[in-house]
């Protein structure tokens, strides 16, 4: 029969087989929906990958936990939309290429940009595709039918038609500024693609000779190679040490030009020698005071960072060769004062390692703090304001300052890059009268004076230009389609804060202006007044954590402590891997990623498996003799919340029924609030704790009584199993799958266990008298359980029964009365007796705040080791009792804690109290013993 599953549980077994068929079924796809369908809807976007990338554990997480969501969110019957897809990724995957036709002795200049972009398509059909192939694997249940790629024809089109509106609205626009320049990588590159390392080097001092004196002003530098770009000296105006030298010109050591003193605030008096040297052309600063100042822009470097022709006798040494040669001169020239140790922020490019260097260079830009022609806010104006107005929620909610600081602080974004793979910009120049042409088509002639001579600009826009509109060009933008309308706003972003300004910010700038005003091909719900709210591409962002070694220590090529999670997936499985990480992702605290945990859940999985088998294997045996069958069960297969139909006639079943609709209502609640660290605990407690050991456990007495009780039996079992299936689906889907096909026979009533409805809790079936009466007996077996441990005679023969004696209420004594029977059974008693008189002096005896219980068996009692333990339970309990006090005791506590949590400490504080007179008692008892 179908449900028959292998005696042992392989992950690789089950897990390709399944992986495929959610692909080739085409699940997770989504129609769009017709006008009169208003199904609620939930949209989520893939941060895309790299082309060039390969799944790693930072991606595991981010996938483990947008999976969750976006199974739990379809099972609980929305229209969930889940956008995969790739970037480009300029720089990265031009390097890929290169070093490819390095290893042929070619290089891209030499064979020419077309057939260099032919090269760079055919590295993306072959290799480009590693990342996806891995999501497949893994799982990932994202509608691979609206696959994208951010280079796509449809894709193009969008980023041409926004670059030129931008420059329609005044809000691009190109000049000559200080950019961070990559001489590897030969492009411009934002701020947040400079990586900082605090390093040890060095401050030169430079003495620079004034014109028409016996004098010199000193200069301190960290990177002498640019003076020779040098076109003033800088002093504050209030420092009086130079009061006497303004107006005057001093002569650059080296190349024996004459430059001017100026007074500007850019010379801090303690820094130094309070006087700088100013290289406009080298440093964003200097830039500024040589705009201040009318200063001329020497610049002395090419852009592989080689000295230029304007760099004199050092035209063609290196950077770092003409920086020792500059030293060595100045020193024999007698202008080298002194070199000192000094501690700098060294920025390097973030993909090569190359030291970046501010470098004046021509480049495109967005003005971020500029209003459009057409008016309303600027991009910044309009991100600041949908964030405080509440539009979009930040989960932690301390990255919402965070945002909202580098927003009010932010600079206009270059956005051109010196590459040749990419989205090229759409700027033609005129030869003849040397204006620009900005256009969505390639011009025929200059929009200027006519002329036909056009050449269109070399660089590429910066990757992420065109993944900042992810969010609505995926959807159809700029033109009005059907998907815009239901799918936008998305629901939520889940990334890491390594992208938060990277790609969060500028979705958010983009989002609010590309679908707010002239710009949105479509109607805002609403009207004007909801303008802001419905431009966002997002409502909510969910940041998640760093993923660490087992020493919290982050994983770096370098430390060698990278964990590949190909090699852990293949280990473990994909469940395990995912659960390991879920069990993990409490929000704002970083993983400690450890194989152990992962472990524990490869064998929590193996427990569902066994159950699974325990389950069908009694199934067997009852529709052999005619008693109850799993066809049965998927006739009467009731939905609904909770279980209905659930037979509630033991306190067994009572307690489970209660349970497993506490623990939907749990669950479900973590998950709205991304606490997936608390919904994974509630589910493997529930399905390992309460329904493997007790509950199926409870039942087995019953699977063989009378054909009406097995009956009920059978059907409660299946139901509250299957129903822990659906629970833990979102986290683990391969194994449940896997099970729930099995349940049915492989004949079940969906086309997978993801499509079926997620368990939602009634409040009618849910009983806290059945749970504390559970607890209670609970309670009571596992202090035999302890106790019998204890006694060497039962520990070398588990099977030996023993009697037991309890001393407790009228109302436990009926409620142990009425399961004599489990009690019994699960505790290995042959009798229980019930006696009128404290039990805490009493060998071999455990109290709780409810009852006290003894086991009768023959056996002289070690005074000492029961003293000892004693000790250590009152010394546990103590402890206890002091914390429960020190949080009664905390007014902001108390009036901050959930009432919840309160009534449960007050409780618990009445137990403590009689728990620990009990074990003094029991101490007492033993004087003299």
């Amino acid at each position: 029969m179908a449900h028959e599953l292998p005696k042992a549980y392989e992950p690789s077994a089950i897990e390709h087989r399944w992986a495929e068929y959610w692909v080739q079924e085409k699940l997770y796809h989504v129609e769009t929906p017709a006008e009169n369908d208003h199904t609620p809807t939930f949209t989520l976007l893939l941060p895309p990958p790299n082309v060039t990338g390969r799944l790693h554990m930072g991606h595991m997480l981010n996938h483990t936990e947008m999976d969750i969501i976006i199974r739990w969110r379809r099972m609980r019957g929305e229209r969930t939309l889940w956008l995969p897809g790739t970037d480009h990724a300029g720089i990265a995957t031009q390097m890929m290429v290169e070093r490819q036709l390095a290893t042929e002795g070619k290089n891209r200049r030499e064979i020419g940009r077309e057939k260099f972009l032919e090269r760079v398509w055919e590295w993306k059909k072959e290799y480009g595709g590693a990342i996806t192939s891995q999501m497949r694997r893994i799982g990932d249940s994202v509608d691979w039918d609206r696959e994208y790629f951010t280079m796509d024809d449809h894709l193009s089109v969008a980023v041409r038609e926004a670059f030129v509106r931008l420059y329609e609205q005044g809000l691009v626009y190109r000049g000559k500024y200080i950019v961070n320049w990559c001489p590897r990588c030969g492009t411009a590159i934002s701020d947040l693609e400079v990586a900082h390392e605090e390093t040890q080097g060095k401050l030169w001092e430079i003495r620079y000779p004034v014109e028409g004196t016996d004098e010199s002003i000193v200069v301190a530098t960290t990177r002498p190679e640019t003076m020779l770009g040098d076109t003033a000296v800088a002093v504050n105006p209030k420092d009086e040490r130079y009061t006497h030298l303004h107006g005057k010109m001093v002569r650059l050591p080296l190349m024996d030009r004459l430059i001017p003193i100026i007074l500007d605030e850019l010379a801090q008096p303690e820094f130094g020698t309070g006087a700088v040297k100013v290289t406009p052309a080298h440093d964003p600063n200097d830039f500024q005071a040589g705009l201040r100042h009318n200063l001329p822009q020497i610049d002395v470097m090419d852009e592989h960072a080689v000295m230029n022709e304007n760099a004199g006798g050092y035209q063609g040494l290196d950077r770092y060769e003409a920086r020792e040669q500059i030293v060595n001169d100045l020193q024999a020239q007698g202008f080298l004062v002194g070199i000192k140790d000094h501690t700098l922020a060294l920025g390097k490019c973030s993909r090569c390692k190359t030291i970046v260097e501010p470098r004046l260079s021509t480049q495109w830009f967005v003005a971020v703090n500029k209003k459009p022609n057409h008016g309303g806010m600027s991009w910044a104006e309009a991100a600041i304001a949908a964030v405080e107005q509440g539009h979009i929620r930040f989960t932690p909610e301390n990255y919402k300052p965070i945002f909202l600081q580098w927003m009010r602080n932010i600079y206009d974004w270059c956005i051109s890059r010196q590459l040749w793979w990419g989205h090229r910009i759409p700027a033609w120049y005129c030869e003849e009268c040397k204006e620009v042409t900005v256009a969505r088509t390639t011009p025929e002639e200059c929009s200027k004076c006519g002329g036909t001579k056009l050449d269109q600009d070399n660089d590429v826009l910066d990757t992420w230009f065109s993944s900042g509109m992810l969010p609505f060009t995926t959807l159809g933008w700029p033109e009005k389609t059907r998907d815009l309308e239901v799918f936008y706003p998305t629901s939520l972003l889940l990334t890491a804060f390594d992208i938060l300004f990277f790609w969060v910010a500028r979705m958010i700038m983009m989002g609010c202006y590309f679908m707010s005003g002239p710009n949105r091909p479509t109607e805002i719900a609403g009207g004007k007044e909801n303008e802001l709210k419905e431009s966002i591409p997002f409502k909510e962002v969910y940041i998640h954590s760093l993923v660490r070694d087992a020493e919290r220590q982050k994983m770096s090529k370098t430390k060698g402590n990278v964990v590949d999670p190909i090699d852990v997936l293949n280990k473990f499985g994909t469940d395990a891997v995912r659960f390991t990480l879920a069990s993990m992702a409490a929000p704002g605290t970083d993983i400690a990623f450890s194989e152990s945990r992962t472990e524990s859940y490869r064998s929590f999985a193996n427990k569902i498996w066994n159950a699974a088998r325990f389950i069908f294997m009694n199934v067997d045996r009852a529709a052999e003799k005619g008693v109850w069958s799993l066809e049965e069960f998927a006739k009467t297969q009731p939905k609904g919340e909770g279980l209905p139909g659930f037979s509630t006639e033991t306190l067994e079943d009572r307690w489970i029924l209660s349970r497993f609709n506490k623990v939907a209502r749990e669950v479900s609640e973590a998950l709205e609030t991304y606490r997936f660290h608390e919904a994974s605990h509630v589910v493997y407690h529930f399905f390992w704790g309460e329904f493997c050991d007790w509950y199926i456990e409870l039942t087995k007495p019953r699977l063989e009584a009378d054909e009406a009780t097995a009956r009920k039996t059978f059907a409660n079992l299946l139901a509250v199993f299957e129903g822990a299936l659906r629970l833990l689906s979102p986290f683990m889907p391969f194994i449940t799958e896997e099970i729930w096909h099995a349940i049915y026979d492989g004949k079940p009533p969906l086309k997978s266990i993801s499509l079926a409805e997620y368990p939602k809790a009634n409040v009618a079936q849910i009983s806290d008298e059945a749970e504390t009466e559970m607890a209670i007996l609970q309670d009571l077996i596992q202090a035999v359980r302890n106790i019998r441990s204890e006694i060497a005679d039962i520990k070398a023969q588990p099977k030996i029964k023993a009697g037991i004696e309890v001393f407790a209420t009228a109302e436990i004594q009926q409620l142990v009365e009425r399961n004599r029977g489990a009690l019994e059974r699960l505790a290995n008693v042959s009798e229980v007796k019930f006696v009128g008189e404290s039990l805490a002096k009493a060998s071999l005896a455990r109290s709780t705040a409810r009852f006290e219980v003894r086991v009768v068996y023959e056996q002289k009692v070690d005074v000492a080791a029961e003293r000892e333990r004693l000790s250590k339970e009152l010394k546990k309990l103590e402890g206890e009792f002091a914390n429960n006090q020190r949080q009664l005791g905390n007014e902001n506590f108390l009036q901050k804690a959930p009432a919840k949590v309160v009534e449960g400490l007050r409780t618990r504080e009445g137990e403590l109290k009689v728990l620990i007179e009990k074990a003094q008692s029991a101490l007492k008892g033993l004087e003299g013993k």
